[in-house]
């Protein structure tokens, strides 16, 4: 029995993420598009006291907004959700290999070079600097200032 629990979970662990299961209550979970999609018809339309259009009219166009703005939503993503993601996809694709096959690749290379260059650089400055500030300290060291007002 624990062999067999041991084995199913090691298959769930091991399962190809492109399968894996999606919410569609919760379809914005890292919350990315929080804060920018949010439009209420509260926030596009108010009337301010004294300036009130009829109940009806008031009303009508509270549902008009509302539906209007969720079925072209619907609309637009239904047409254009598939074809956008795959030029996101290719995007992130194309994204993802530059930054594997060519980038990351160059950064080390200069790495390993740079830390060549950088041997010879600190040696150079060891071998020649070094003495010259010590000497030129040691010339400094015995300075004394004092400050007499007159």
């Amino acid at each position: 029995m624990a062999e067999e629990r041991a084995e199913l979970e090691e298959r769930i662990i091991v399962k190809d993420l492109h399968t894996k299961e999606i919410d569609l209550v919760n379809r914005d979970p890292k919350r990315i598009n929080e804060d920018v999609v949010k439009v209420d018809f509260e926030d596009v339309i108010a009337e301010p006291v004294g300036t009130y259009s009829f109940d009806g009219v008031w009303k009508t166009s509270y549902t008009t907004f509302t539906v209007s703005k969720y079925w072209c939503y619907r609309l637009l993503s239904a047409i254009l959700g598939i074809p956008l993601a795959v030029v996101w996809g290719f995007l992130f694709a194309l994204i993802s290999f530059c930054h594997i096959w060519a980038v990351v690749p160059c950064i080390k290379s200069y790495l390993i070079e740079i830390q060549c260059v950088s041997r010879i650089y600190s040696l150079c400055i060891h071998t020649f600097c070094d003495p010259l500030f010590e000497a030129l300290s040691k010339i400094c060291s015995n300075i004394r200032v004092a400050l007499r007002k007159e």
